[in-house]
């Protein structure tokens, strides 16, 4: 059944069974109850679904996952301490040290200086271009150890929209993950996917809190890649 994004805003991510609450509950416990030692070995092992510990998740951040997943179009999602936390693990998912990436240099300030100060530390290059970069010039930093190419949908605070038509091309050539910074546009405005985007991060704090009482990042899954 279609649904509209405001559909989903409302009821994405918390289908209430009969009798429980309509409004999602906030879980404001770190351990959760089982029966038997079994069980609980069970979800250790990942062999079976559910909640153990609220550092690897819980049912209120589940249901912001789904919900941000929904309006992205993805095929899954998780929360993160921080907007910085998604983009820095989004990179190390797929780089170590001595691999590299290409990011647009029009980024938001703390995403440049965690690519051009931090991750450097960790023995990970990035390479930096900019919207205008011709995709031949592009292709010429792209080697055998080359991981991703990270972008912002519109950039923060330049404004610059991305070329997502050109760097789609390039990373699916070249068998490289293609990173989207949505924040700014939220799928609201953008839907990355749609544009050969595979992953899409957010810092949740900006536009998807929307009143600036939490901190907070999402990293969303294509399921493209």
């Amino acid at each position: 059944m279609y649904k509209s994004i405001d559909t989903k805003c409302v009821q994405s991510g918390y289908e209430p069974k009969n009798g429980e609450p309509r409004v999602q509950p906030i879980i404001q416990s770190t351990t959760f109850a089982y029966d038997t030692p079994e069980e609980m070995g069970d979800l250790f092992d990942l062999k079976k679904a559910g909640y153990f510990y609220t550092r690897l998740g819980n049912p209120t951040l589940g249901g912001l996952e789904e919900k941000i997943s929904a309006l992205e179009g993805g095929a899954g999602a998780l929360a993160t301490a921080s907007g910085m936390s998604a983009t820095t693990l989004a990179i190390l998912n797929v780089c170590s040290a001595g691999d590299n990436f290409i990011s647009l240099s029009t980024i938001y300030g703390g995403t440049y200086n965690l690519f051009n100060v931090t991750l450097r530390k960790l023995g990970i290059d990035c390479r930096f271009v900019n919207n205008h970069t011709p995709a031949e010039e592009i292709e010429s930093l792209i080697d055998e150890k080359t991981r991703a190419i990270f972008l912002e949908t519109i950039a923060n605070p330049a404004g610059t929209i991305a070329d997502f038509e050109k760097f789609a091309a390039i990373a699916h050539k070249h068998g490289i993950l293609l990173i989207c910074d949505n924040t700014i546009a939220t799928p609201c405005l953008c839907r990355p996917f749609a544009y050969g985007v595979n992953v899409v991060v957010h810092a949740s704090t900006k536009y998807i809190d929307g009143h600036a009482t939490s901190v907070g990042g999402i990293i969303v899954d294509g399921g493209n890649f």
